[in-house]
């Protein structure tokens, strides 16, 4: 969601297309021999797809999904991340607590494709005897001795208690960040825009206007939508801007003001309709069209600087329970691509009408949607993607997929010197790859590329 190329490996996956029908727990019985061959080849072939993915697909972050109980195992991982450069950081989760293991196997295992059709006394009854197979060979990570010299976290009956050992960088610093920040209580997160402003009459955008008639409207209708919802220890947050305030103070309740859920700075554009836009800049016009989670406007920002703007408000609301956030169109779009992983190509296109709720309920791996229209008119701000033979972007311009950086770090050791993205009127100084880039330090930039890449290693 941050701009990190990742990809999960699954070893479960791999050893059902290995297995085609699963049969109970007797395959993970550790004097199983047939099946402890089955599960390493099936390691082996994972690990030779996350060499590939960091090497070749420049991938940045590979998740080897497995239980990885063992030291014997664990020193396979090793040795494979030492001979191919790669950092390797190991977590750990550790849970003696028999209801939150009753309700985990409940609400992830019923559900896995290694149980179809069972019910749930077959299930729980199955998978606690797995679980039985795996504490025969278990070996914990040793902080004190055995592995003192290895970066992990212990995620101790989830969350209540965590020990982390030798954080060596940046992205294994915001792994810890995430997991120490993230739960697995029931709740919901309520999102919706503010009710429909005076400048979304008129089509215009950023600003800070106040509400419609319509706005005021919705507003009253989100206060009795949140009533009958009989919410326990609702949080609601806005922006700092005017529309949002006004559509919360309705409700009658507490809440809080975030400025970086502002609006996305349209910069020079703000206040403008798209029609202004075209007519007075139609060369930025064509550009945003062309690549829209990447363009900044001309004093602004671009959807990508949206996203690392508001990180925080992403981990204070995996850290919190029910929350309501009323905020803006690009704003809201960022918050639902996280929740239901969307692409940065999906992103810029969801739709996220005006008086209408979003009702996030997460659940085992992903988040269930429910969109509510609470039936008052608004104007429709929603522009599709607009085709290729549509694009007006001037000839002299080539398309070419930009980031804000000098160049794009790649994993593989034939890293791309791209440009950066800039507005008409802000072109850099100095073209990539001149003086920025000189071609003595082409060894040691890419040495320090490829020592960025890392393998995160969940043990369960």
């Amino acid at each position: 969601w941050i701009g990190v190329p990742t990809k999960v490996f699954n070893l479960g996956v791999y050893r059902r297309e290995a297995v085609k029908s699963y049969q109970s727990y007797d395959f993970f019985r550790h004097d199983n021999e047939e099946a402890m061959r089955i599960r390493k080849h099936c390691a082996l072939v994972a690990l030779e797809d996350v060499k590939a993915y960091l090497t070749e697909d420049c991938g940045q972050i590979a998740v080897f999904d497995a239980t990885n109980t063992t030291r014997e195992r664990r020193d396979m991982i090793l040795t494979f991340a030492k001979e191919n450069s790669f950092k390797v950081f190991f977590v750990e989760s550790v849970c003696d607590d028999p209801e939150v293991i009753a309700a985990n196997i409940l609400e992830v295992k019923v559900s896995s494709p290694d149980y179809p059709e069972r019910n749930r006394e077959n299930v729980m009854d199955d998978f606690l005897k797995r679980i039985e197979c795996y504490k025969v060979t278990y070996q914990p990570l040793d902080p004190a001795n055995y592995d003192k010299d290895l970066s992990f976290i212990k995620v101790i009956n989830v969350g209540q208690r965590f020990l982390v050992n030798r954080v060596q960088d940046y992205i294994q610093s915001k792994i810890v960040y995430y997991l120490m920040n993230i739960h697995v209580q029931p709740r919901t997160i309520y999102l919706c825009r503010h009710g429909e402003s005076e400048f979304n009459l008129v089509g215009k955008i950023g600003g800070d206007s106040g509400l419609s008639t319509r706005g005021k409207e919705f507003a009253q209708a989100l206060k009795k939508f949140i009533k009958e919802q009989e919410i326990v220890d609702l949080k609601v947050w806005t922006s700092q801007l005017k529309r949002t305030i006004q559509t919360a103070e309705a409700l009658g309740v507490p809440y809080e003001q975030w400025k970086i859920l502002n609006e996305i700075d349209a910069g020079v554009c703000e206040e403008m309709t798209y029609e202004e836009i075209q007519r007075k800049y139609p060369e930025e016009f064509a550009l945003r069209d062309q690549e829209k989670y990447l363009y900044r406007y001309p004093g602004g920002e671009s959807y990508q600087d949206l996203v690392q703007r508001l990180e925080p408000v992403i981990m204070e609301l995996e850290r919190q329970g029910n929350v309501l956030v009323i905020s803006h169109q690009a704003v809201m779009r960022c918050l639902l691509a996280y929740f239901l992983d969307k692409s940065a190509d999906e992103l810029p296109y969801l739709r996220c009408p005006l008086h209408t709720v979003l009702a996030l309920t997460p659940v085992a791996y992903g988040c269930k949607l429910e969109m509510i229209s609470l039936n008052v008119e608004a104007v429709d701000t929603h522009r599709d993607k607009p085709s290729t033979a549509t694009n007006n972007l001037p000839k002299s311009q080539t398309p070419v997929r930009m980031r804000r950086n000098s160049f794009t770090p790649l994993a593989s050791s034939d890293t791309v010197r791209r440009p950066r993205n800039y507005s008409v009127g802000s072109r850099p100084l100095n073209p990539a790859g001149s003086l920025l880039f000189p071609k003595a330090r082409d060894v040691a930039d890419e040495q320090k590329l490829q020592d960025s890449v890392q393998v995160v290693i969940p043990l369960s």
